[in-house]
């Protein structure tokens, strides 16, 4: 079986290094998304925060040996589905940001872990604690 993806966007800072994961970033950016998905975008407000899924692009391909890796800030080793690591069978990442502003099909965001030029897959709202019905 084959998935494909097309990104609906993209992620734009400026910064060369980003931190290791977003719960420790105040890195501010930029999400971009493609015109054609505007309206999908109109409810997102100022304040929110948003889930977006992304494709690590630049991480090397996945092998059986990056099954259990030993991360950077760590002294052990931890299998890759309990970790962050963007060396990962899938190379899908999960942040959270809060939304700055809005203008058109640019989301000003806070708590950017992504490098400028990351393709965005997907956002979804951050649903923080139990809500009745779809979000």
């Amino acid at each position: 079986m084959a998935i494909e993806m097309e990104p609906i966007g993209f992620v734009h800072t400026e910064a060369e290094k980003v931190p290791i994961h977003w719960r420790f970033s105040d890195l501010e950016g930029t999400l971009t998304i493609e015109d054609k998905y505007l309206e999908g975008l109109r409810d997102i407000k100022p304040g929110q925060e948003i889930v977006v899924l992304f494709h690590f692009d630049r991480s090397p391909a996945f092998s059986p040996n990056f099954l259990v890796q030993t991360p950077p800030h760590m002294n052990e080793a931890f299998g890759v589905f309990s970790i962050c690591s963007p060396r990962r069978p899938n190379p899908i990442g999960l942040s959270v940001v809060e939304v700055l502003k809005v203008e058109g099909p640019v989301l000003y965001v806070k708590g950017i872990d992504m490098y400028d030029g990351t393709p965005i897959l997907d956002i979804k709202p951050f649903i923080k604690e139990k809500e009745q019905g779809d979000a």
